[in-house]
Protein backbone atom coordinates (compact mmCIF):
# COMPACT_ATOMS: atom_id res chain seq x y z
CA UNK A 1 0.00 0.00 0.00
CA UNK A 2 3.26 2.34 0.88
CA UNK A 3 5.10 1.53 -1.82
CA UNK A 4 2.16 2.34 -3.98
CA UNK A 5 1.12 5.48 -2.90
CA UNK A 6 -2.31 4.41 -2.10
CA UNK A 7 -4.56 5.84 0.65
CA UNK A 8 -6.54 3.09 2.97
CA UNK A 9 -9.67 3.37 1.13
CA UNK A 10 -7.59 3.20 -2.55
CA UNK A 11 -5.82 0.36 -1.32
CA UNK A 12 -9.31 -1.19 0.28
CA UNK A 13 -11.28 -1.34 -2.95
CA UNK A 14 -7.98 -2.47 -4.93
CA UNK A 15 -8.03 -5.42 -2.18
CA UNK A 16 -11.67 -6.14 -2.32
CA UNK A 17 -12.42 -5.30 1.27
CA UNK A 18 -13.08 -2.51 3.36
CA UNK A 19 -11.21 0.46 4.53
CA UNK A 20 -11.83 -0.62 8.19
CA UNK A 21 -10.29 -3.65 7.38
CA UNK A 22 -7.09 -2.20 6.10
CA UNK A 23 -7.00 -0.19 8.90
CA UNK A 24 -6.53 -3.56 10.89
CA UNK A 25 -4.05 -4.47 8.74
CA UNK A 26 -2.17 -1.90 8.82
CA UNK A 27 -1.92 -2.18 13.34
CA UNK A 28 -0.95 -5.72 12.32
CA UNK A 29 -4.32 -6.70 13.15
CA UNK A 30 -5.02 -9.82 10.78
CA UNK A 31 -7.50 -11.90 12.75
CA UNK A 32 -10.32 -10.65 10.68
CA UNK A 33 -8.88 -12.48 7.52
CA UNK A 34 -7.79 -15.82 6.33
CA UNK A 35 -4.60 -16.71 4.47
CA UNK A 36 -6.69 -17.02 1.55
CA UNK A 37 -8.01 -13.65 1.64
CA UNK A 38 -4.80 -12.37 2.54
CA UNK A 39 -3.09 -13.78 -0.07
CA UNK A 40 -5.67 -12.55 -2.61
CA UNK A 41 -5.51 -8.85 -0.91
CA UNK A 42 -1.59 -9.39 -2.10
CA UNK A 43 -1.65 -10.44 -5.41
CA UNK A 44 -4.45 -7.15 -5.78
CA UNK A 45 -1.36 -5.11 -4.99
CA UNK A 46 1.15 -6.59 -7.26
CA UNK A 47 2.60 -9.20 -5.19
CA UNK A 48 3.63 -12.80 -6.18
CA UNK A 49 3.32 -15.48 -3.70
CA UNK A 50 5.20 -18.34 -3.78
CA UNK A 51 4.42 -21.49 -1.48
CA UNK A 52 7.26 -23.94 -1.07
CA UNK A 53 7.00 -27.33 1.31
CA UNK A 54 10.30 -29.44 1.37
CA UNK A 55 10.61 -32.26 4.04
CA UNK A 56 12.03 -30.57 7.71
CA UNK A 57 15.65 -31.12 9.28
CA UNK A 58 14.23 -31.72 12.61
CA UNK A 59 11.34 -33.72 13.72
CA UNK A 60 8.89 -30.79 13.73
CA UNK A 61 8.82 -28.49 10.79
CA UNK A 62 9.18 -24.74 10.48
CA UNK A 63 7.04 -22.01 9.20
CA UNK A 64 9.25 -19.39 7.78
CA UNK A 65 8.17 -16.16 5.95
CA UNK A 66 10.65 -14.04 3.48
CA UNK A 67 9.03 -10.88 1.86
CA UNK A 68 11.32 -9.02 -0.69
Amino acid sequence: MRRLGLTQQEAAKRMGITQPKVSDMMRGDFSNLSERKLMDCLNRLGYDIEIKVKPAADPVGHLMLDIA
